[in-house]
């Protein structure tokens, strides 16, 4: 059966009732009692967390490689109502058609995060929420004793990415980051050939994002029934409803609040959050970042959106290496070097001499950890309690480097940055954006 990724219309779904599963679902019970579904024994128990546009995408993903490395999704969690139902919806019925069953009910839900985290069965969690919500709920997750594949930018503030981080490590959990080139050929092989000194001396890297477009209808609406918006909000700030702050009602289309700076950084980090990843892992900087930062975007009058159109970025590492960042197309990362560049995209991979890209890798250098699925990676590290291809310090750093490019357009000038104290050097305005005021009750 082929994934089912195409969208439904939202008034063709049958729904199934919550309100029963709601009261008899006491939190550690397995789904397979509750419902009949027949779960091996030794199968990995999953939950998702939003299944909007990308939690959608990352269910189907996790279900079919799920089949293949013993891990099954027993429940879904999203504020939507449509949303949850929908999700249950289509994982049941892949499940019934992938297991040669007539029917399959082997799905719970949920309407709040917290109400999952608390069930012992589940030992894993599949993440796509705003990002926003990223590290609240990461944390929470941890805290709870959860695994966890958590989408990229890791969180949406840097502070609170050292609070994910350290929250991660202290209860022994394992975290893959949704930067999946890290799981791609092309991408894999750039990085340890130019870590690798095929093109001599790195001395500049190049990363090219998209460019944002479209307005934002700012027109306040009435809340729907099914959409718990004041829990959407969470610790954002409180706004009126439209539905362009938050997400199409009636189809997986492109949300809205991706372009609005209260819930996410724009390209900068969408994307970004992907290619600065590249350009980290190909300079052998996973653990540390740039020491100086400088940027410029547009910020055109869009309505509700706000975040940045096109932008530019010059950042510099203590080694002296510059990492130059702009908008447009293609998007990609280029390595380049005293002896020539390598350019490696999602569809491709080029060099300067394509002599470069037939060496293969030596005795004694560098072989950087890779994987040919990253959901599978996941499922086999949970298992293994080794780290993933991009663990949770790594989705740090890379997207710190989101952060700082984002804090740096905002302010409009050069700011110093020290990698070890992720701190700014001397300057208490640009601290003051590592992190962000979280409304009550949604305290770190």
């Amino acid at each position: 059966m082929p994934p089912l990724n195409k969208p439904r219309p939202l008034s063709r779904r049958r729904f199934l009732k919550t309100a029963a599963a709601a009261a008899v679902a006491p939190a550690i019970i397995p789904a397979r009692v509750l419902r009949g579904a027949q779960v091996p024994s030794d199968a990995l128990t999953l939950g998702c967390i939003g299944v909007g546009r990308q939690g959608r995408s990352n269910m189907q993903e996790a279900i079919y490689r799920g089949l293949e490395a013993g891990a099954r999704i027993v429940a879904v969690c999203d504020v939507d109502g449509h949303r949850r139902e929908d999700g249950q919806w289509l994982a049941e019925r892949i499940y019934a058609a992938e297991l040669n069953k007539i029917d399959y009910r082997g799905i719970d839900l949920y309407a709040d995060f917290r109400d999952l985290l608390v069930r012992r069965d589940i030992d894993g969690l599949i993440i796509a929420v705003p990002d926003f919500w990223h590290a609240l709920i990461g944390i929470a997750a941890a805290e709870a004793g959860k695994d966890m594949y958590l989408e990229k930018p890791l969180t949406y503030s840097i502070a609170e990415g050292r609070n994910l981080v350290e929250a991660v490590r202290k209860n022994g959990r394992i975290l893959q980051v949704g930067s999946w080139q890290r799981s791609q050929i092309y991408f894999s092989t750039a990085c340890e050939l130019v870590r690798n000194g095929r093109i001599g001396k790195l001395h500049t890297i190049r990363v090219r994002n998209p460019t944002d477009f479209g307005t934002g209808d700012p027109r306040p609406l009435p809340v729907p029934k099914h959409f718990d918006y004041e829990f959407w909000q969470g610790p954002a700030a409180a706004a009126p409803f439209c539905e362009d702050r938050t997400h199409p009602q009636s189809s997986y289309e492109r949300p809205g609040w991706i372009q609005i700076e209260a819930y996410g950084h724009g390209m900068v980090s969408n994307w970004g959050a992907h290619m600065n990843d590249i350009a980290q892992w190909g300079h052998g900087s996973d653990d540390t970042g740039p020491v100086e930062i400088e940027a410029r975007g547009e910020f055109p009058d869009r309505g509700l959106f706000d975040v940045h159109t096109t932008y530019t970025s010059e950042a510099v590492y203590a080694d002296g290496v510059r990492l130059l960042q702009d908008s447009g197309d293609p998007a990609g990362v280029r390595f380049e070097g005293d002896r020539g560049w390598i350019f490696c995209c999602r569809e491709k991979i080029e060099a300067s001499d394509p002599g470069i890209l037939r060496q293969k890798t030596g005795p004694g250098e560098i072989r950087l950890a890779t994987s040919g699925n990253h959901m599978k990676n996941f499922f086999e590290c949970m298992r293994s309690r080794k780290d993933p291809v991009a663990p949770v310090e790594v989705g740090h750093r890379s997207n710190t480097v989101c952060g700082l490019t984002h804090i740096a357009m905002k302010l409009g000038r050069k700011l110093k940055w020290d990698p070890a104290a992720e701190k700014f050097v001397g300057d208490d305005e640009a601290n003051a954006r590592l992190d962000y005021p979280h409304r009550a009750p949604w305290i770190l």
